[in-house]
């Protein structure tokens, strides 16, 4: 998971405003990007990744410091060899905001664009992964994104069949899938018993700008780990209130209800510099462990931040 903009609300030097890529490559070769604030293109240049791999874009509501990146980064795309199709996935009106932009700018895409208006429920499924939404607490409709990775069969037992004479072929494949297969000397073998137990998937929640609220502890429920935002400390919890935001420590106390595996705080506000960052992660880490308030172009895998824990 790498963090391009962790801001709120506007640009400053040390944080730009939302975006967060979540790297697939190793799962489907793609990357799917949540958020699209002004300047994202530009923060994609100074990582590795390539826009032509974007496969979808989860847009958490159409505040423009989450949404103002989009149609810069739609139009690069056909730029830099991006012909594959791309699904953009918002709230009610996101339709509305690309194509407009894409046609009073007059850019034509090489690519199919296609546009997914959400409501809360299961927005996308495929024999990998299931995305669902709820509905959070903003000043406008604000999404959050529960993401998993469905559960991998289990590795094949070769050294068992390997004792029972059963060599590599063809069969292998059938008595990976399960199947019941009959060999050559008559032996029934139930492919079931020659595979071992399955990986549990893992679950990722990203959550959009709330106030503290039962859906986002929905959403996060034993997920491996959950990206909420702590845009003021816990000092501000009136002003956090005042504008549908969250303090750092409300983040760490949604985190504890739904027994998260590890919190990354993000989407925090400019009025606090450099020097008071390690103040806001401890007011978290107070309540909840292990929590990382995330920078921009951080990196944060799931194993590494839960072993860090362990």
């Amino acid at each position: 998971m790498l963090f391009l903009g962790t801001g709120a609300g506007v640009p400053a030097k040390a944080r730009n405003v939302s975006a967060l890529a979540l790297k697939l490559l190793a799962e489907r070769g793609t990357v799917w990007l949540f958020d699209c604030g002004e300047g994202t293109q530009h923060q994609i240049l100074r990582t590795s990744l390539k826009p032509r791999k974007i496969e979808k874009i989860f847009i958490t509501h159409l505040h423009g410091d989450h949404i103002f990146g989009l149609p810069g980064l739609l139009g690069s795309r056909s730029f830099q060899a991006g012909e594959t199709p791309l699904t953009v996935y918002g709230p009610k009106g996101i339709a509305d905001f690309l194509r407009v932009s894409l046609e009073v700018s007059e850019t034509r895409l090489r690519y199919p664009l296609i546009i997914e208006e959400i409501e809360e429920g299961i927005v996308f499924e495929d024999e990998q992964m299931i995305v669902e939404t709820r509905l959070l607490e903003h000043g406008i409709p604000s999404y959050g994104y529960r993401i998993t990775e469905k559960d991998k069969p289990g590795v094949l037992l070769v050294d068992k069949l390997k004792e029972m004479g059963i060599m590599p072929g063809p069969l292998y494949k059938k008595i990976k899938n399960g199947e019941t297969v009959v060999l050559e000397d008559g032996r029934v073998i139930d492919g079931k018993e020659f595979v071992g137990p399955s990986k549990k998937g893992k679950v990722v929640a990203i959550l959009g700008d709330t106030r503290p609220c039962q859906a986002a502890v929905d959403l996060a429920k034993d997920a491996d780990m959950l990206v909420h935002e702590g845009t003021f400390s816990a000092e501000s919890a009136e002003m956090a209130y005042e504008y549908f935001h969250s303090t750092t420590a409300q983040a760490a106390e949604i985190a504890k209800k739904a027994n998260a595996k590890a919190l990354c705080l993000n989407h925090v506000s400019s009025r606090y510099p450099v020097e008071e960052w390690d103040h806001l992660q401890k007011e978290a880490e107070s309540i909840f462990q292990p929590t990382v308030l995330v920078h921009d172009f951080m990196e944060v895998k799931i194993e590494d931040i839960t072993k860090k824990e362990g």
